[in-house]
């Protein structure tokens, strides 16, 4: 049959998708958007419209994406199909049989239009070539669309009016155009146009969008609106910067801030409000809290600290901005004047007077009151800080005050302020400056990127406190389970890596982890101590896992080096450490890969021959069953590196050790060359058995090189 020729060249055209929406959540906004653009994107390529040039868009009100020079269709597909044996295809009067009907049918021609094909081996064949049309975007459009907000990570949706939809926020317009043409589609019970929206007060009639390319212009200049969500960050972060400076000063700029200003405001104006000098007295950590979190307000600063002024973002070009200031300093006074009545207040009462009120306090229903917890961190913090070279007793005087400013005012109201607020409050009366920077940092690091404890007390407190949860919450059986971790276990987890590894402590982590499971007050948690401090052992080491394999470009260190050192269960973290950096310099050398399938040849022997293998492991290497040269030669090397590469391995050189195994090599390879392992004399094998578990355990010592590759 003739080949089937390909369609003509496929036109493109740009296309634009809009939502338009009630106000959507500021702190999600940025996370929908991208959600959006990539759940399309990939939608799209799936369908066989792969996508070269894609821009998000999103405002409060929007969330949009528009695709330059999208396909008008998929491409055809070439279908070649094998049919049944010629020999079963036409009875012997070569009359069709009901197998070669049915497939010319599911090809969807006549039974002359098929061809014949011939095998490799001479049989003949029914044979269709033919082409499947490709599909229309437009047609493919609707579904995907829909898809896509159906995938967007939202955890609550919401119905409105009489329809079935759901979504975020309450749905108004679709903008779906493709080229000039509107995409006839039906989404979220709205129905598809060529109409968007501008600005709610600025620019509220409808406006008509005749292309994509239009799209973002239109709305700038008509609409009061920039579409794009970081043009718009972008000049917000010019216009309060120029203000500040205005002013003598700096504004103090969060990127979580700026990112949630950006997501309330389709039209930012900048303006700037005073406040009372009076409020410059209180924390500064309390005045951007009441003006960031309260307000999203950005303070200014200079050298000599914070200013009594502050930056708003207007949604709104107000012919009258002096009223909108005025407002915001309004607003703004009471909330101040709040904050200043907490910081009075809760200065009243010395801190370690609330240490009591803890003990009614419940923090976990299988774990006691929130007094027990720090009774826990305490003795947890105590024994570290005798590892470390801390003070013991600002220690146990940081531990048992760390959690009370939990009962303050001011952290009832800005829970954010937990540990900072202690620490004001612990200097105010009086306790040493080392106890209440440890109260202060023993949340660090609260998440990536963020400070460690400044001081070796502050690590203490800090290790003891995240010790503690892990220890808590797995004891009650509640570990993380998939993307669910509402105890922040996998936080507690890096941060406790970050400042044993930064700070380079030396600590016994198993017996760590074992004393502070032994401590909760869980009915039988004795007898299960072992299995559930091996549980958070790997919890962690998995964390750390993580951590290396982000770094591998730069470090070398690869998941089978992870693994290998993971199966030695160091017990300290530094000595991981040094393990796995050793292992990276010993795999590239030329013995490293031999040594490794030695390694893994050795391990397959002892496992396949178990039960003579455990016996011979007990054993020691009898001299006088080595009856080949080979064996011999491997087991006088094996003694005379057996003491050098212990001494070198308690010493944490590593590298040394390695060094020195790499000697082996020779050795390993003329016995697998040359002695035959499982000889039939039970005495021989089982004594070469003994010899390989010897040469194996000298290893592991260091690491599990099997788990290499080689």
């Amino acid at each position: 049959m003739k080949p089937v020729a390909p369609r003509a060249r496929i036109e493109r055209h740009d296309l634009l998708v809009e939502l338009g929406t009630e106000e959507l959540p500021p702190q999600a906004l940025h996370t929908l958007e991208q959600a959006f653009a990539e759940g399309l994107r990939t939608r799209l390529t799936q369908a066989g419209l792969p996508v070269a040039d894609i821009e998000s868009f999103a405002t409060p009100r929007r969330l949009a994406v528009r695709i330059r020079r999208l396909a008008t269709r998929t491409p055809d597909q070439l279908i070649k199909r094998r049919g049944p044996p010629l020999s079963a295809s036409f009875d012997a009067a070569g009359a069709p049989t009901r197998a070669a009907t049915a497939f010319a049918q599911s090809c969807g021609v006549a039974l002359d239009a098929l061809g014949r094909e011939r095998d490799v081996k001479g049989s003949e064949y029914l044979y269709f070539e033919g082409l499947k049309s490709g599909a229309a975007t437009t047609a493919l459009l609707p579904g995907l669309v829909q898809q896509s907000l159906d995938a967007l990570p939202i955890p609550k949706r919401m119905r409105w009016g009489a329809g079935e939809a759901q979504f975020v926020r309450p749905v108004h317009w679709l903008l779906l155009l493709f080229g000039r043409e509107v995409v006839p589609a039906s989404v979220l019970g709205v129905a598809a146009g060529a109409v968007s929206f501008g600005h709610r007060f600025m620019a509220p009639k409808p406006l008509h969008i005749v292309s994509a390319a239009a799209y973002a212009n239109t709305l700038l200049t008509r609409g009061k609106v920039i579409v794009a969500f970081g043009a718009r960050r972008a000049n917000i972060r010019a216009q309060v910067e120029q203000l500040a400076a205005g002013l003598s000063g700096r504004a103090i700029i969060t990127e979580a801030l700026l990112d949630e200003v950006t997501a309330l405001v389709e039209w930012p104006v900048a303006l700037a409000g005073q406040f009372e000098a009076r409020f410059l007295t209180l924390p500064r950590e309390v005045l951007i809290s009441t003006l960031q979190a309260h307000q999203r307000y950005f303070a200014i600063e200079n050298d000599a600290g914070l200013l009594p002024w502050f930056i708003t973002i207007s949604n709104i070009d107000s012919p009258d901005p002096d009223v909108v200031r005025t407002g915001n300093e309004r607003v703004v006074r009471p909330r101040l004047a709040d904050a200043a009545f907490f910081w009075e207040q809760d200065r009243k009462q010395p801190l370690a007077a609330r240490r009591a009120g803890l003990d009614s306090m419940t923090y976990h229903d299988k774990l006691g009151s929130l007094g027990a917890r720090t009774d826990r961190i305490a003795v947890i913090a105590t024994g570290i800080a005798a590892q470390i070279g801390a003070d013991s007793g600002h220690t146990a005087r940081a531990a048992q005050l760390a959690k009370c400013d939990l009962l303050t005012a001011m952290v009832g109201e800005f829970p954010e302020l937990q540990g900072i607020m202690g620490c004001y409050y612990a200097l105010a009366d009086g306790e040493a400056p080392q106890v209440a920077e440890a109260i202060r940092d023993h949340y660090l690091p609260r998440g990536a990127g963020d400070a460690l404890p400044a001081s070796s007390v502050g690590d203490a407190v800090a290790l003891g406190d995240k010790l503690d949860i892990l220890a808590g919450i797995f004891a009650t059986g509640q570990k993380p389970s998939g993307t669910r971790d509402p105890f922040g276990l996998r936080r507690a987890a890096i941060g406790l890596l970050r400042i044993v590894l930064e700070h380079r402590l030396e600590l016994h982590l198993i017996e760590l982890i074992d004393g502070a499971v032994r401590l909760q007050p869980v009915p039988g948690i004795d007898a299960e101590a072992g299995a559930v401090g091996a549980d958070i052992y790997d919890f962690v080491l998995e964390r750390a896992r993580a951590q290396y394999l982000e770094r591998s470009a730069d470090n070398g260190i690869s998941t089978e080096m992870f693994d290998a050192v993971l199966a030695a269960r160091p017990v300290s973290l530094l000595d991981f450490d040094a393990r796995l950096r050793a292992l990276v310099g010993f795999v590239v050398r030329p013995e490293g890969a031999s040594l490794a399938a030695a390694n893994k040849r050795i391990a397959n022997i002892l496992r396949k021959s178990e039960a003579s293998a455990a016996t011979s492991q007990a054993q020691a290497v009898a001299g006088e069953l080595l009856r080949e040269e080979a064996e011999r030669e491997l087991h006088g090397a094996l003694l005379a590196l057996r003491e050098p590469v212990t001494a070198a391995v308690s010493a944490r050189d590593y590298a040394r050790a390695l060094d020195l195994l790499a000697g082996l090599k020779a050795q390993v390879d003329a016995f697998f060359d040359r002695v035959l392992v499982n000889d039939p004399d039970a005495a021989l094998r089982n004594n070469r058995f003994a010899l390989l578990a010897a040469v194996r355990a000298l290893f592991l010592g260091i690491a599990d090189l099997s788990r290499l590759p080689g």
